[in-house]
Formats: C-alpha cells, sequence, structure tokens
C-alpha cells in the first residue's frame, strides 16, 4: 500500500502539473499570444481551452475590451492666444495582440502614456485653429471626428484603436477667470441697463396714451353729463310752467310749502321777519291767506 501510494501519488502530481502547463483558457473578452522561446509563433484564438508545449511555449493574455482612459487637465492655447484647460476622456482597446505586443512589451502603461501623448498633440492642432466660442459651443463632434481621425492615423503600428475621444470638461486658467468673470458681469450689466431703459421708455409712452385716454373720457363725460343736465333743467321749466298755467293758486302754495320744507328742516330755526311778510301768508287765517300782501 505504501509502495503503491509513493508511486501513484507522484504521477497523478506530474499529470496534473503537466496538464496545468500544457492547457491554457482564452475567454470571450481575450485575446492570446503563443510564444516560443519568446517568439510570436500564433496570434490568433478562439474562445475556449487550448493547448501548448509545456516549457518551451508559453502564452500572453490581453483583454480586447474597450477601455477608459482619464487625462490629467491640460492647457491648450486657442487662435486667439487664449488659454483653456481642457479635461477629456479616451475610449480605446486592443485589435492587434501582436502589434501591440511589440509595440509595447504587452505593457498597458506604456501603450497609454503613448496614447495621451499623440491624443494631446492631436487636441492640441485642433484647438489651436479655433477660438474659444467655438471650441466651447461650436460642432464639438466634428471636433472630435477629427481628433479620433489623427490619432489613429498616428498610432498605426501599436495594435491600438481609439473609438472615441470626449471632453469632459473646459475651464478658463485660475489667473484669467475673474477677470474673464468679471467682464461678463460688466456685459451683463450693460444689458439689464439697455432693458431696464427700453422697459421705462415704454411705460412712460404707456402712462401718456392712458392719461390722454383718461382726460378724453372725462372731457366727453362732462360733456354728455352737461348735454343731460340742460335737457333736465329744460324738461323742469317746462313741466314747472304747464304746472303753473293749470292752477296757478295752487301752484303757489306747493311752491311755498316747498319753502317752508327747507326753511324748517334744519330744526331750532330763528326767523327775525315781519308777521305780515307774504313768506307766512298761508300760516294766517284763509281770509287773510288769499288777500294779496
Amino acid at each position: 500500500m505504501n509502495l503503491i501510494n509513493r508511486v501513484v501519488l507522484p504521477v497523478i502530481a506530474l499529470v496534473v502539473f503537466l496538464l496545468a502547463t500544457a492547457t491554457f483558457q482564452v475567454k470571450q473578452y481575450q485575446t492570446a499570444l503563443e510564444f516560443r522561446l519568446g517568439e510570436i509563433v500564433k496570434d490568433s484564438f478562439n474562445p475556449g481551452l487550448h493547448f501548448k508545449l509545456p516549457f518551451i511555449n508559453t502564452v500572453k493574455l490581453f483583454d480586447k475590451r474597450v477601455l477608459t482612459m482619464t487625462s490629467q487637465p491640460e492647457r491648450f492655447l486657442t487662435s486667439e492666444k487664449k488659454n483653456l484647460v481642457v479635461d477629456y476622456y479616451i475610449k480605446w482597446q486592443i485589435v492587434n495582440a501582436a502589434d501591440f505586443y511589440k509595440a509595447t512589451r504587452g505593457d498597458e502603461r506604456i501603450a497609454m502614456n503613448r496614447m495621451d501623448q499623440i491624443v494631446r498633440d492631436a487636441m492640441k492642432s485642433q484647438i489651436s485653429s479655433r477660438t474659444v466660442n467655438e471650441v466651447v459651443s461650436g460642432d464639438r463632434d466634428q471636433f472630435m471626428r477629427n481628433v479620433i481621425e489623427t490619432t489613429n492615423r498616428d498610432m498605426q503600428g501599436l495594435g491600438i484603436k481609439i473609438s472615441d475621444v470626449r471632453i469632459m470638461q473646459i475651464e478658463l486658467p485660475q489667473e484669467v477667470r475673474k477677470s474673464v468673470y468679471a467682464r461678463m458681469e460688466k456685459e451683463r450689466f450693460a444689458v439689464a441697463q439697455s432693458i431696464r431703459s427700453r422697459g421705462e421708455e415704454q411705460a412712460k409712452k404707456i402712462t401718456a396714451d392712458a392719461d390722454r385716454q383718461r382726460d378724453v373720457i372725462l372731457a366727453e363725460a362732462n360733456r354728455q353729463a352737461a348735454e343731460i343736465r340742460g335737457a333736465g333743467d329744460a324738461a323742469a321749466a317746462a313741466t314747472y310752467a304747464k304746472a303753473y298755467g293749470q292752477d296757478p293758486k295752487f301752484f303757489e302754495f306747493y311752491r311755498s310749502l316747498g319753502a317752508y320744507k327747507q326753511a324748517f328742516d334744519q330744526g331750532g330755526s330763528t326767523f327775525v321777519m315781519n308777521p305780515t311778510s307774504p313768506f307766512f301768508r298761508y300760516f294766517r287765517a284763509p281770509s287773510d291767506a288769499s288777500s294779496k300782501p
């Protein structure tokens, strides 16, 4: 039993070791290179389990998914000789593992450093031919397409493809930011003053027109009131004349009653008058009232 264990267990261990060193797995998101004594012998593998010669062949795996690299904020000079601080990110992937390994020895850090420098040069070239307004609010898609095309052309042979470059933030340098904000504030203040002046002018026009319309309406109302008052006075005079013509004595009596009411309506009135005054004619005896004063 001990003899079997001493023989079988080492054999099993050797088989497991050989299988581990003779096989490798390529996942769906990976690509692989097979080397023989340091030289590439195969660069195309389908996903799955593969075999190699132990101790002679080696395999290196690479991630072929789209990767993201974020750059440090960089200063760029526009066509107006103004500095902009631009922060951007890069979407890239390995499309040729053999070229990638030959150019970078398979080190992603080396690849990203070279890629970042190429993208930075392309960004510099594009921004230097544009104004600040064109960079900030111009045709951003065309701007990015130019950067991507230039970068991919300059990176031929690296086994890398840039799928996208996007600007995350554009800022002015700190030393000029305050002066720019002050100028913007001054411009906005001038615009506000202009709008306010136009508003005050419109308000004065509206007020003047309203005053004119008010005067016209009041004048017309006064005219109509005078006409109505005149017509009423004329109608009253005609009514009085007609009433007086029908019974002059009754009319005089009615008018006297109205005078009495107006005189005595206040209460506590004192009159110093001759009792024989015509005003008191209806306070005397009927025979005396009918006689003329």
